[in-house]
């Protein structure tokens, strides 16, 4: 049972449209119990658009919790049941009215192990066109284009502070050769 834990009790303490908590014990690998609280979420897909020219795409939107706007790729959370892939398309299409013709997989990222069960799933958006951009009723967000290498020195100096949008510049950056 090394760096193992095994469930022995969980109890639904919250359980909303976004997010179900539980408040758990576990059995440690040395026999104690210990006690997990955990945020149980469908998980979330982000897209990083990139034109021709190593353009990208970034929304800002203002972010309830930390009442602030951030710059972040854009992004959505998974339905339960609902493909990763079509929820990423789909959300570029809404948020930034884009479409694409290469879509590239550029793997997963666990936001927050230690208490979330949230998985986000990351792609690379090329040969993009535009359509009408379609936001949700609750929805307000500007959409900016930026260079690549732009977008790198601001995750680098601290000025893209979202996780996922720091990891997907990043990744896009250095599949590119930027």
């Amino acid at each position: 049972m090394h760096l193992q834990e095994k469930t022995l009790k969980s109890d639904i303490i919250y359980e909303g449209p976004i997010f179900t908590i539980t408040h758990d014990v576990a059995e440690l690998e040395n026999g104690k119990t210990a006690v997990r609280d955990v945020l149980h979420h469908h998980g979330g897909v982000c897209v990083i658009p990139i034109t021709d020219d190593n353009e990208i795409y970034l929304v800002r939107q203002f972010r309830y919790p930390f009442a602030a706007v951030t710059a972040e790729v854009p992004a959505g959370k998974l339905e339960k049941g609902e493909d990763h892939a079509e929820c990423g398309r789909r959300e570029l299409l809404e948020e930034t009215g884009c479409k694409c013709t290469e879509y590239i997989y550029l793997g997963e990222m666990l936001p927050t192990p230690a208490y979330n069960t949230e998985v986000t799933y990351m792609y690379l958006a090329r040969g993009l066109s535009f359509d009408k951009q379609s936001l949700d009723e609750d929805e307000f967000l500007d959409v900016e284009k930026i260079p690549l290498a732009e977008a790198v020195q601001l995750v680098m100096d601290g000025k893209i502070r979202d996780g996922k949008t720091q990891l997907a510049i990043l990744k896009a950056a250095r599949i590119l050769g930027l």
